[in-house]
């Protein structure tokens, strides 16, 4: 298959999807033990596009995301331990404990960061691809966003600008059917959004987004389009929210009948079936365990951090520390 995945490729998909799956079902514990900071916004159910998609980018590709992109970050090459470091507030995380779950970033990876701003990233990574074309460099950008940013006013005029100048830009749309708790088809008069792409006179993708397989190769071939100076591409990964919009959320509105067929098809499950024909089940179970054992020492390691120590003017305009 043209821009397939490696065998060891697919096993490393999966490995970073289990643990991205696993960091969202013990935060979600945690959440409601009241150990956590605030709401999370868990990404269960979405791991393929996240994880594969950044699998198929080089590590210099730039990559920004949203509120909801844990499984970006683990896609993209962060570490565990200071991914859970930094969302429970440790100062041996990405951002020292002061960006939370919503802002993590790392400029050597590539990974410019999340953003608690609907569309945010949107233009931030069109403006990625203007320096990366600017500056006549062999990289591209991806904005990883959701159906309720593609209704954004800025969605509309970064993609319009990177059909224009031709920019070495990926928009990768996850439609996971909700934007809070809305249902996508009363936020869109069309089901499929790929198709605003015309508009932009750049190509147009549908993708089953919770295939990870499919996900890398639709990527890729983004990816090496944009190398090749042929500009944006606007790629629409179908998929669904497992969880609430975060771990405030009540729930009620997702029915039993509407979230079977998604559970049936869940990614990691796919993964592993595909890899079982490939390398049999002891070794996908292997990589499943070996997954485990990390995610665990992770929680155990960036749980026994520090908390980051603040500076603060005191009446006397001394500085001391808290």
């Amino acid at each position: 298959m043209q821009n397939a995945p490696s065998i060891e490729e697919q096993k490393e998909i999966h490995r970073r999807m289990i643990l991205t799956r696993r960091l969202e079902e013990i935060l979600g514990v945690m959440a409601k033990e009241g150990k956590t900071r605030g709401p999370l916004h868990r990404c269960d159910g979405q791991e393929a596009v996240g994880v594969a998609a950044c699998m198929a980018l080089r590590t210099d590709d730039y990559v920004c995301t949203t509120h909801r992109g844990h499984h970006v970050y683990v896609g993209k090459g962060m570490d565990a331990r200071r991914i859970v470091a930094e969302i429970m507030g440790r100062v041996t995380g990405y951002c020292k404990g002061r960006g939370g779950h919503m802002l993590l970033g790392d400029a050597s990876i590539g990974m410019i960061g999340g953003n608690a701003i609907v569309g945010a990233g949107i233009p931030a990574a069109t403006g990625m691809a203007l320096s990366i074309q600017v500056l006549k460099q062999d990289r591209v950008a991806m904005a990883v966003f959701g159906d309720g940013a593609a209704q954004t006013g800025i969605a509309h005029e970064s993609m319009n600008m990177a059909g224009l100048w031709k920019l070495p830009v990926i928009f990768l749309l996850e439609n996971n059917q909700y934007g809070l708790t809305v249902r996508q088809e009363v936020q869109s008069p069309i089901e499929d959004l790929f198709i605003r792409a015309a508009g932009y006179g750049m190509p147009g993708l549908k993708v089953d987004g919770n295939d990870p397989v499919a996900m890398y190769q639709v990527v890729a071939e983004a990816a090496a389009r944009a190398r090749r100076g042929e500009g944006a591409t606007l790629i629409e990964a179908k998929t669904y929210r497992m969880q609430g919009f975060s771990t405030s959320d009540m729930g009620g509105y997702q029915s039993e009948a509407e979230m079977a067929p998604w559970r049936d098809r869940d990614p990691i499950r796919i993964s592993a079936d595909t890899l079982i024909a490939l390398i049999g089940v002891e070794a996908v179970a292997q990589i499943a365990a070996e997954a485990e054992v990390e995610i665990q020492a992770a929680f155990t390691q960036a749980l026994a951090d520090p908390f980051p120590t603040y500076e603060f003017h005191t009446p006397s305009g001394a500085y001391a520390e808290d």
